[in-house]
């Protein structure tokens, strides 16, 4: 007669458990995953609205323009879409009183920090809004970076909103009905500067 074979030992076997350093890894993944979901889904945001306005940062030499063109100017700056801060932090050291608007929260988290981080905290503030639902109107000048297809818009909330003699500077890409007043750099570095005064 033929004997079976005792499975009965393996019955008996205890799934192994997952080790505590299996656990922490495991944990840290996750968290890393839903860490950086969270950031980029403030980066990717933008292509799902009507205009998409991604983050590209600003060149040396769209700053240095942007800086001519404001020359001889004072009082208050907003730049729209402020993405990093760098702009605002420029016109507060040339004695602005200097404000960004930013959609991105971790953008403007980054730019307080860097306006810290430079001393210039207390002369800046940014706020996470979105630029067509902010006011311009106490502004006496506005910095804008903005995409082709959203220009005619922004000159339209510019005609309502701007104050008298307020100065924008448009930086990449030019407003499509109006004629700028001085023409600063060429190709992408160029940045065009319109005043807006109230019909009378």
């Amino acid at each position: 007669m033929d004997e079976g074979v005792d499975l009965s030992a393996n019955n008996n076997q205890k799934p192994s458990k997952v080790g505590l350093a299996g656990k922490i890894l495991v944990g840290l993944t996750g968290g890393a995953a839903l860490g950086l979901s969270v950031v980029c889904a403030s980066f990717v945001s933008p292509a799902f609205r009507k205009f998409c306005l991604p983050y590209i940062p600003a060149t040396k030499n769209q700053v240095d323009n942007i800086v001519v063109a404001l020359a001889g100017r004072g009082g208050s700056l907003l730049d729209l879409g402020s993405g990093d801060g760098r702009i605002v932090l420029e016109a507060a050291r040339r004695d602005f009183v200097a404000h960004g608007v930013e959609l991105n929260l971790w953008l403007v988290l980054y730019s307080k920090l860097d306006a810290l981080r430079k001393g210039l905290g207390n002369k800046v503030d940014f706020y996470r809004r979105d630029l067509w639902k902010f006011n311009l109107s106490g502004y006496d000048n506005i910095v804008i970076f903005g995409v082709e297809q959203m220009m005619a818009d922004l000159e339209k909330k510019f005609d309502l909103e701007c104050k008298n003699g307020c100065n924008v500077v448009a930086c990449r890409f030019p407003l499509p009905n109006k004629t700028p007043v001085r023409t600063y750099g060429c190709g992408i570095d160029t940045v065009w500067v319109y005043v807006f005064n109230k019909p009378p």
